[in-house]
């Protein structure tokens, strides 16, 4: 059987989201066949198992137990996802200051006010 080419090759971060987006509309937890199932890519057993126990190993789905195995959720939604990693980012960073400042001054004049919002209502429930 000839191998394919790399570049015949779904990405691996897109192969990631496409699993997390089947389990976030899912709603609830799933087996690996379950997943694999619903990707409908064809994919080994053993590769979709890789991919959701590096997810678990990151933090970023939980196991529950179904059956003789395991089912997987997400441990976030998906801006919950995307919020935790900025974080993470903005917690390895030195010059924090530095990195906010020119984050906000790159956001579009709606993003901008929407923060501004944010900031607002974060700050009336906290007083």
């Amino acid at each position: 059987m000839p191998s394919k080419g790399r570049d015949e090759r779904r990405p691996h971060g897109e192969l990631v989201a496409d699993v997390l987006a089947v389990l976030w509309e899912s709603g609830r937890p799933m087996t690996t066949l379950e997943v694999n199932a619903a990707l409908d890519r064809g994919l080994a057993r053993t590769t979709m198992a890789t991919i959701l126990t590096r997810l678990l190993e990151k933090g970023t789905l939980r196991r529950v137990p179904a059956g003789r195995g395991f089912a997987y959720e997400p441990v976030e939604d998906a801006p919950g996802l995307v919020a935790s990693r900025m974080r993470r980012e903005l917690e390895g960073e030195p010059h924090r200051d530095l990195v906010l400042k020119r984050f906000v001054s790159s956001l579009s004049e709606n993003d901008e006010e929407t923060l501004r919002r944010l900031l607002l209502e974060v700050e009336d429930d906290s007083g």
